[in-house]
């Protein structure tokens, strides 16, 4: 609070004090000053200044944190969306495997038949 503003405040409440009391006018003033000083100081204040930096500080890190969030929810995404294409593929090797498989014992199955065909029996 401006040092203006502590002195009209002062001023104002010595001059709210009844008649009978008008002669401790200026003492009372001086202690209504000390007293709100005190108070104030105690309080641990920032100026208007101060306060307006901050507010400024604290806007530019909600700013960055809604840039990393959206950052990482962007990544988060990509790498879901490459697990399922690698989970899609996985599956279709194994059948490829299995159906390379499934025709290799059948031409084993149809060798040793041709073979046994041609053996005298």
């Amino acid at each position: 609070m401006a040092k203006e503003s502590i002195d009209n405040l002062a001023r104002t409440l010595a001059e709210s004090v009844p008649e009978g009391l008008r002669a401790v006018r200026d003492d009372l003033e001086q202690n209504f000053r000390g007293i709100l000083r005190g108070g104030l100081e105690r309080l641990d204040l920032v100026t208007r200044e101060e306060f307006d930096v901050q507010q400024a500080v604290l806007a530019r890190t909600r700013e960055k944190l809604e840039a990393l969030e959206r950052r990482l929810a962007d990544l988060e995404a990509k790498k879901s969306a490459a697990k399922q294409a690698a989970g899609k593929k996985t599956p279709g090797k194994k059948a490829a495997r299995k159906k390379a498989a499934s025709k290799k014992a059948a031409s084993k199955k149809t060798a040793r038949r041709k073979v046994a065909k041609k053996k005298p029996g």
